[in-house]
């Protein structure tokens, strides 16, 4: 992920008040059409169909061209062709017998979007783990902490030098003390949530189950407990699906060794620390990496079986194909023998098939409807990671993203950020019960919903400071009924459905609705719209939902 050192507050009021303008390049002239224009070259023994690539160049530029690919490496290891087969081999994953074969062609012929997800629309994202316990700035801590002047002074004030207190001996206040996992998963249950995805490894490389191919995990070390497989089990207990996230192969340069001064002493070298740190950067070194992160990716499919497995932007130069290849054949013939739908996502073009095209942010989403699944993670609070001081969000405005996204054939994946301690923040905890309020009433024009022929009308995208009017109306559809999301409440009491004028090819409606209310409005129809007279009293807090009936739908 991209992260900025800005403030938790005024990140998060950045973060709300600019989810929806458009990105720095928008779509049009000029955009790219293929690997090869987006500066993308397939590694060798690769085939890399042209039409394959071509969508997923679609996909990854649906929100504007994006940072994620364009042939660059973002925090990945610049590793070569030679030491990713040398991984591979060093590995020794085994084949799982089943159709998919180890080339795009073959996910591409075996995959489809589960039901789960694109009926689901709304999950959980959690960011926790060891920079949980500092708290400071952002879950970049390791990063920073050792090249930052300013992180690493307030590190020294609060917790000594860094050559006797390092990031690694945070590791014994990682107790998971306050940790409930039966209580998370009520309430991302009573959030409406239909599936969740925690952190198994953020780029610190400290992996939250219980692994062989890692010792430094929550179950040797810490806590001494596997949060992945408690957190699962009780999920699955609420209905829920349960994913998983990992950010593995960002870990090998994320400490920024470069920027270290040269009079500042470290535990960098500590004997016994080697593997949780990854200093040595020889091409031996990184050969065992890669080969680790391949075993570590076979535990978690294979121990606790995900529906969904989420990467980080690391994965994205082409070069790792292969890995992706041994991860997906993997996975997905797994997924076959245990007999449920499952999925990869991922960031630009970083799954040329198999995968859910994934944005970061709202501010990067895709600007108009789209023909196909695609995912959006933004926080609920101001940084990824829990920090002291920040705040959640209004309920509104996360129920606004939702409908935004879902109007345009997007799923959300709203991130919460647990304290150290385990617990998650009252406000964060509130926050999401009042999405799951908003849902109990709405959910039926966001949950089984499909996009409409447009995914509104009004503005699409907000400038900085614009708020909704009542001229902001979201579509959805469901079995014959075309849900309009009306943004804000009409302070004349009448919402204007301008895409149905009396000549609309869809016809005229047999009755509307008002969710949430037992009014039934009187509505009609001219050539500047339907016009639904709605009643004096708005029903709850917005958006509002008009259930509109007898129209010929696609």
């Amino acid at each position: 992920m991209q992260h900025s050192l800005m403030t938790p507050i005024s990140l998060c009021v950045s973060l709300l008040v600019t989810v929806l303008m458009p990105s720095a390049m928008s779509c049009g002239a000029g955009q790219p059409r293929s690997l090869a224009e987006m500066g993308e070259t397939p590694t060798p023994g690769v085939d890399i169909p042209p039409e394959l690539g071509a969508q997923a160049v679609k996909e990854a530029t649906a929100g504007g061209l994006p940072y994620e690919s364009k042939g660059v490496w973002g925090m990945s290891p610049h590793a070569t062709p030679e030491q990713v087969k040398a991984a591979l081999a060093l590995a020794q994953i085994p084949d799982v017998p089943g159709p998919v074969e180890e080339t795009w062609q073959s996910v591409h012929d075996h995959y489809l979007v589960p039901d789960w997800l694109a009926d689901g629309k709304f999950g959980i994202f959690i960011h926790f783990g060891l920079y949980s316990i500092p708290a400071h700035r952002s879950e970049w801590y390791q990063k920073h902490v050792y090249s930052n002047r300013d992180i690493r002074n307030w590190h020294i004030e609060n917790f000594g030098p860094l050559d006797q207190f390092g990031y690694k001996d945070f590791i014994p206040k990682f107790t998971l003390s306050a940790f409930d996992p039966a209580q998370w998963a009520e309430v991302f249950k009573a959030s409406g949530a239909r599936w969740v995805m925690p952190t198994a490894e953020h780029h610190d490389g400290y992996s939250l189950w219980d692994s062989q191919a890692n010792p430094f995990n929550s179950v040797k070390t810490g806590p001494q407990r596997d949060f992945i497989a408690e957190l699962g089990q009780a999920v699955r207990a609420q209905g829920m699906r349960f994913g998983v996230t990992n950010h593995t192969i960002e870990h090998y340069d994320f400490i920024e060794t470069d920027k270290i001064p040269a009079d500042i002493k470290t535990d960098l070298n500590a004997p016994g620390y080697e593997d949780f740190y990854w200093t040595d950067h020889s091409d031996q070194r990184l050969v065992e990496f890669m080969a680790q992160w391949l075993k570590k990716n076979v535990e978690l499919i294979d121990q606790y079986q995900p529906d969904l497995i989420w990467y980080d932007n690391g994965l994205n130069h082409r070069v790792f194909d292969p890995l992706k290849l041994k991860v997906a054949a993997y996975y997905y013939n797994r997924a076959a023998q245990w007999g449920k739908p499952v999925t990869f996502t991922g960031k630009g073009t970083c799954w040329i098939a198999g995968g859910i095209q994934d944005f970061e942010g709202m501010g990067r989403i895709a600007r108009e409807l789209t023909d196909f699944t695609w995912m959006v993670h933004d926080r609920i609070a101001g940084s990824w990671g829990y920090i002291e001081g920040t705040r959640a969000a209004r309920p509104r405005a996360m129920v606004e993203w939702l409908v935004e996204t879902v109007s345009k054939n997007g799923v959300l994946a709203l991130n919460v950020s647990p304290k150290g301690d385990g617990s998650i923040p009252q406000d964060q905890q509130e926050c999401l019960r009042a999405i799951g309020q908003w849902l109990k009433v709405n959910g039926e024009a966001i949950y089984g919903t499909r996009p409409w022929v447009k995914s509104g009308e009004g503005a699409l995208t907000l400038r900085r400071g614009q708020r909704y009017s009542a001229k902001e109306i979201r579509f959805t559809t469901k079995q014959g009924v075309l849900y309009a999301i009306v943004m804000a409440w009409p302070e004349d009491g009448q919402a204007i459905v301008t895409s149905l004028p009396s000549d609309a090819a869809a016809g005229k409606p047999t009755g509307v609705s008002l969710l949430g209310s037992d009014a039934k409005p009187r509505f009609s129809q001219d050539s500047a719209g339907l016009k639904i007279q709605l009643p004096q009293q708005a029903p709850g807090e917005g958006p509002y939902v008009l259930r509109i009936t007898g129209l010929k739908l696609p």
